[in-house]
Order: C-alpha cells, then sequence, then structure tokens
C-alpha cells in the first residue's frame, strides 16, 4: 500500500473514530457527572401532573394532594402549588398556600430563562381545566437542582439548519486541508528522496544527486545525512578506484623489478656454470652482481611484506628506552660498508652525549634505513649523504640529507603516499612504500615526518619526535 492511500486511510479513520468517540464520552461523561434535571425537562414533567390530575374522575382536595404529594416524593427537590384562576392557592407541597396576584406570578416568571444561568429558582406555569374551571400548577425548583451544563440545537426551519453545517463543514474542513497540505508535502519530500536514493551511482563520472531541504523535521535531517552519505560513498569510491589503480602498477612493477634482476643473475649464474669467464677479477664481478641482485630483491619481498601488514592494520609498537645515539652510529656504520667504493661523502652529525627516549627500535632503525636507502636511490648524483642527530628541549630530530636530482615541487604533496612515484618511469626502483612507512612509524611515535626540497641542491627528510 502507498504512503499516500495509508496517510488518507489513517486521516478518515481518525476523524471518524475521533468523532464517534466525541458522542460517546459527551453521552457517558454527562450521564455520570452532570446530574439534576434539564430546562427542557420541566415542562414535559409539570404537563404530566397536569394531565394525571385531569383524568382523574373525582376532583377534590384530597386527591389533589394526593397527585401532588407523590410526584413531591419522587421528585423532592421541586415544588408543587396548585392554585385556581384567581391566584388562591388550593395545595402547596411546602404547605404555605400563598395567594399569588398576576404582578407577582410575572415576576415570577421575569427574566427567565436567564435565572437558570444563576443562583435563583426555575418557575414553570402550566394552565390546566376541570369541569369547566380554569387552574394552574406553579413548579419551582432550586438552580441547584438543575443540570450543570446543557447544550440545545432549536431549529425551527431547515433553512436555519444551515447556520449550524455550514460552520461544522468550515471547522472539519480547515483541519482536513491542513492534513492534506502537510501529507502532501510529506509525501512529495519522500517521493523525492527515494527517486534520488534510486538514482545514487557511485561512478565518479555519473552527476550526484544532492537534495536541498532546510527543514529541521527528521525529514530534513535525514536529507542532510543522504547528502553527506551520497559525498561520502562517492569520495570512498574514488580512493579505492585509485587504489586499485596503484594496485595494478604495483603489481606492473613488481613483475619488472623482479624480472630485470632476475634475468641479470641468470646470465651470470650461466657464465658461472659453464667457466665462461675470464679470470677471477671477472668472477668475483659476476658473483657481486648476483649478491647485490639477490639482495635487491630481497628488499623488494620485505617491501611485500610490509605492505601485507599495512593492508592488516598490524604496525603496532612496543615503546622502552633506548639510546638513539648508539642507534644512529651503528646504522651509519653500516652504510659505511654499503657505500664503500661508491664515490659518496657521508656525513655524520650527533652530538657526543647519549641520547635516551621511548621508542621502538627496531621500527625506528627500520625508518631511519627507509630514509638512508631512498636518499642513496635517487640523490647519489649529488655524491653526499648526511646523517644528523639533533636534540632541544622539546623534540628529537633525525634528519636525513642528500644533494641529489630531489624531488619538484609538484610532487612534494604527495611523496609520503603508499604507492606513489616521483618517477612514473623505469628509472627508479622500489614499490613507493617506504616514505609511507617512515610516516606511519613516525605517527604511531606521536611524531611527524617532513620533507624540504630544492632540486639539485639539498633535499631534507627530517623524523621529529617529542622528548
Amino acid at each position: 500500500m502507498k504512503l499516500r492511500t495509508k496517510l488518507w486511510l489513517s486521516l478518515v479513520l481518525s476523524v471518524a473514530l475521533s468523532m464517534v468517540l466525541f458522542g460517546f464520552t459527551t453521552v457517558w461523561i454527562g450521564k455520570a457527572a452532570n446530574k439534576g434535571y434539564a430546562l427542557f425537562e420541566l415542562n414535559p414533567l409539570a404537563q404530566s401532573i397536569v394531565d394525571s390530575i385531569e383524568e382523574q374522575p373525582e376532583f377534590g382536595r384530597d386527591a389533589l394532594k394526593q397527585t401532588l404529594d407523590r410526584a413531591h416524593t419522587e421528585h423532592p427537590a421541586i415544588r408543587w402549588v396548585w392554585m385556581d384562576d384567581q391566584g388562591q392557592s388550593i395545595y402547596d407541597t411546602a404547605g404555605l398556600n400563598p395567594t399569588f396576584t398576576f404582578h407577582d406570578l410575572a415576576m415570577l416568571m421575569q427574566n427567565m430563562p436567564e435565572k437558570y444561568l444563576t443562583e435563583e429558582e426555575v418557575h414553570v406555569l402550566t394552565p390546566s381545566t376541570k369541569s369547566g374551571q380554569s387552574y394552574f400548577l406553579l413548579l419551582s425548583i432550586p438552580a441547584s437542582a438543575m443540570k450543570q451544563g446543557e447544550v440545545y440545537f432549536l431549529i425551527r426551519t431547515l433553512k436555519s439548519l444551515l447556520s449550524l453545517v455550514i460552520p461544522l463543514l468550515l471547522s472539519f474542513s480547515l483541519p482536513s486541508l491542513v492534513a492534506l497540505w502537510l501529507f502532501s508535502s510529506l509525501n512529495k519530500r519522500i517521493r523525492r528522496l527515494n527517486h534520488a536514493l534510486n538514482e545514487l551511482n557511485i561512478q565518479s563520472d555519473s552527476p550526484l544527486v544532492e537534495l536541498t531541504d532546510t527543514s529541521k523535521d527528521e525529514l530534513g535531517q535525514l536529507t542532510q545525512h543522504y547528502n553527506s552519505m551520497a559525498r561520502r560513498i562517492r569520495s570512498q569510491f574514488a580512493e579505492i578506484q585509485q587504489f586499485e589503480s596503484k594496485r595494478k602498477l604495483l603489481l606492473s612493477n613488481l613483475s619488472h623489478d623482479l624480472r630485470t634482476p632476475l634475468t641479470t643473475m641468470l646470465g651470470c649464474a650461466e657464465m658461472i656454470r659453464t667457466g665462461n669467464y675470464k679470470d677471477q677479477i671477472e668472477l668475483q664481478t659476476r658473483a657481486k652482481i648476483i649478491l647485490q641482485r639477490c639482495r635487491y630483491m630481497d628488499k623488494l619481498l620485505d617491501q611485500m611484506l610490509d605492505i601485507s601488514r599495512q593492508d592488516a592494520d598490524n604496525l603496532t609498537i612496543h615503546l622502552a628506552d633506548h639510546n638513539l645515539s648508539e642507534i644512529v652510529r651503528k646504522i651509519a656504520v653500516e652504510y659505511i660498508m654499503i657505500l664503500d667504493g661508491d664515490q659518496i661523502l657521508l656525513d655524520v652529525d650527533a652530538p657526543d652525549e647519549d641520547i635516551h627516549i621511548s621508542i621502538d627500535a627496531p621500527l625506528m632503525e627500520r625508518a631511519l634505513r627507509n630514509l638512508l636507502d631512498n636518499a642513496i636511490r635517487y640523490g647519489k648524483d649529488g655524491r653526499y649523504l648526511g646523517i644528523q642527530l639533533i636534540v632541544d628541549d622539546q623534540s628529537v630530530n633525525m634528519i636525513v640529507k642528500d644533494k641529489g636530482r630531489g624531488v619538484p615541487p609538484e610532487h612534494q604533496a604527495f611523496i609520503f603516499e603508499r604507492f606513489y612515484r616521483v618517477d612514473d618511469g623505469r628509472k627508479g626502483e622500489g614499490l613507493g612504500i617506504g616514505l609511507a612507512i617512515v610516516k606511519d612509524i613516525a605517527l604511531a611515535h606521536q611524531g611527524n615526518v617532513e620533507m624540504s626540497s630544492t632540486p639539485n641542491v639539498e633535499t631534507v627528510f627530517r623524523i621529529k619526535l617529542p622528548r
């Protein structure tokens, strides 16, 4: 069933049930709480007493007294007075037997029925004829014995009924029109939201359907949530597409990076196997090439392991107090041996005193080695590699410098992203995750990593850790 149909059925049923409930509760509460005599019940009551007296075959004081006393017993709040046409009371249930003049009767009937709204008595005078003689029955009742509330509609002609029907129609049509407008507005907003959800497409080249709803109600909030969700889904899909393209590029690069050294290694190994070399020097050269290519492939495998760990979000640190100065000196000694024969100046600048700091030593060594490998790989043309350890009151800084080709300005904002490579060709080696790992390690230590580069002048990477 459509929402619009449900809303209409709910409106019609609620109006019908409300009218039935109003009528039922009004009658029930009126009977239970609004006790007493109704104004328009008095005339029929007095007329019934007159009729019973006129129907009696014998008319005398005793019969009259018996009838009026019985009526007084049934209605103790009412005073009954039977009088002749001269105003002389023949029998009074109150025992007063007054004589009424025309002036007295006129004063009793004055301002009726307004007296009913005050705390005065209500009087009803009913004529009677018995044996050709005129009589009157006077009914007197205090206002306190009347109902506390009465509503009557007196209709003399059908034309006067319009004065009641038209206001009723207007009073019922106004809330119905307001409800119709409200339901139509809600239905329109819901259909628009439903259409936007059906048209939602995560493809980046499809138009993004955004809704405008300034209302602060639940539908307005739902519309705002939809807009936010649509933008977030589109952004996340774009990131997934970008990641997928990088993944494909990674597999292509990995295939090339493994095939190239493997081809070289196979050629050298075949030469050694067949003994097709001139002397021991060439043999050592070929063996060195095989060793270098094996180390390079070992680094690629380590990087693949790093990628799998990052995907599994397994980068956890185990902090302990370590001598950072000793770590830097140890790594510097290792790279002196690595750079042996490459004509690269290694400049190490570290304070003489030991710097103790709470770090994860294996991770910090790994970050520093990644920076040094990156500087050697892309900055070896500058023939300079610098390592600095600078300490102040607030932080500890590990700095790696080179004077090679550097990073162009347009690439500097993306250099720490995963799989990002400045060189899209095959001039560089690696998978583009080394600097991303450095950033993750620095952030895990509540620090950060910064980079500044002036191509062919100086490129500086700085790991800044809080003390």
